[in-house]
């Protein structure tokens, strides 16, 4: 097919994350130009339902005037200032205090960056600092689990739990290591109930830790659901049990609500939905419902009182980024998180949220599907070769992103992730006859997909 001269022109200039390099040189791009509520638009001018938030981010949907005033205001009055040396602005304070008040543990400051990833790596800095501060210079591992997703720094790529993450770029680094995934549809042993699953995950990482010397391991982190990883929800129970491990040999659990924070599971953050006790999180994406970059990290009191002994110490505390607290995209997460509060976003998602996974669930059914599961909004289904058996695909047969581009022509955007898993993580503000219009274009999606499927043979094992 030929391609557009724009195309050709994001073909020969852009690196494309998390694409086939190779194979994008001939399908090239799909170019959004604009975007209204739920709904974008390509150059083509065909429309489409973003199932998935942009990447599980733009919380309040597109071209919320509210968010654009806030950034315009922000631009006049001070587009840039940095927070270094004891330099600040008004929008730095007001942000982290909104968080602080809402924020899943007792919290004492607010480190901001850029991004998810940024956090992350932040976390593994800071817990290396405080345990050195604290006079356990040997307490520096982190655990984190497989098919979990962190970012794609050095120290967070090596949190992540996912090979394309790992290989050839020679990660993950020292001191990681990865415990079981709580995905009880692909992981329990046959006969094995949920409790009983979920208290041989907890006796492994135990395991895992006495393994390692209890006096190296320094933190766990992990997603409350885990988003690129496949859309995991965790069984009941299971993060207690995680929990009451760390306890026992204090190790600092870190709650990557990246994806998870400002509602997407019915409350603030998905560690009130799971029972989660984190000693800190780390946020990005709809904090500012994707409009401006922005990411954070919160600090308890211990580790800022630990902070401050290092300061005395050093003369200073030697991190930050250029655009740590960047004024503009302080102003807008601080309008997002005020949008959240005065339009009730809480109450909006738990009153819809029992349609969006009544859709969900009835994927079920579907021969393609192996497993549908969902809470609050966030949601997939498993695609499989064999349902009994639970085979999956060849992953060369590219099951999963060939359903995705199948979804963009019937007008939704969903993603592939962990496999042949389709995801769905449509912007908060989604109404009910949306989420409907939504999954009856995936439902003809999947139809689609298995005709496809049959057609080409790929249940062969």
């Amino acid at each position: 097919m030929s391609l557009s001269n724009a195309a050709v022109r994001d073909i020969e200039t852009v690196l494309h994350p998390y694409t086939n390099l190779d194979s994008f040189r001939t399908s090239g791009p799909t170019i959004i130009e604009r975007g209204e509520g739920i709904y974008v638009w390509d150059s083509e001018g065909n429309k489409y339902i973003e199932g998935m938030a942009g990447l599980w981010c733009t919380s309040l949907g597109y071209s919320e005037k509210e968010l654009i005033e806030a950034a315009h205001q922000q631009f006049q009055q001070l587009p840039f200032s940095h927070v270094f040396g004891g330099k600040s602005h008004e929008q730095a304070s007001s942000v982290a205090e909104k968080l602080k008040a809402i924020s899943p543990h007792p919290t004492s400051k607010v480190l901001f960056c850029g991004s998810g990833s940024e956090a992350n790596d932040q976390q593994v800095k800071l817990v290396w600092y405080y345990n050195n501060a604290r006079g356990l210079p040997k307490k520096k591992k982190f655990i984190s689990r497989l098919r979990g997703y962190h970012g794609v720094t050095v120290a967070s790529a090596s949190l992540t739990g996912l090979p394309a993450n790992h290989t050839d770029f020679d990660l993950p680094i020292a001191g990681v290591r990865h415990t079981d995934c709580p995905h009880y549809y692909r992981y329990a042993h046959e006969g094995e109930t949920e409790d009983e699953f979920t208290t041989r995950l907890a006796g492994n990482l135990e395991k895992m830790i006495i393994e390692e010397d209890p006096d190296t391991v320094a933190a766990f982190i992990a997603e409350p659901i885990m988003g690129a990883g496949g859309v995991i929800i965790p069984p009941e129970g299971y993060f207690q049990k995680i929990q009451a491990v760390l306890k026992k040999y204090d190790i600092y659990f870190i709650a990557d609500e990246v994806i998870c924070g400002f509602g997407r599971t019915g409350n603030m953050f998905g560690s009130e939905t799971f029972g989660i006790k984190p000693d800190s999180i780390s946020v990005a994406k709809a904090l500012s419902s994707a409009y401006m970059p922005i990411g954070a990290v919160t600090i308890g009191e211990d580790m800022y009182q630990a902070m401050l002994d290092e300061s005395r110490k050093i003369g200073t505390f030697g991190h930050g980024f250029t655009y740590t607290a960047h004024p503009v995209a302080a102003a807008v997460a601080a309008k997002t998180l005020e949008i959240y509060e005065k339009r009730n976003i809480i109450g909006h998602v738990r009153s819809i949220a029992p349609k969006f996974e009544s859709r969900v669930a009835r994927l079920a059914d579907h021969p393609l599907v192996g497993h549908a599961r969902a809470k609050g909004l966030i949601g997939a289904v498993e695609l499989i070769a064999d349902k009994g058996s639970k085979r999956a695909f060849d992953p060369k047969a590219a099951v999963g992103p060939n359903t995705q581009k199948i979804g963009e022509k019937n007008g939704v955007i969903l993603r592939a992730a962990g496999g042949d898993i389709i995801a769905f993580c449509p912007p908060l503000i989604i109404t009910a006859e949306q989420i409907d219009d939504m999954f009856d274009r995936v439902e003809r999606t999947l139809d689609q997909a298995e005709a496809w499927v049959t057609k080409e043979g790929l249940r062969q094992g």
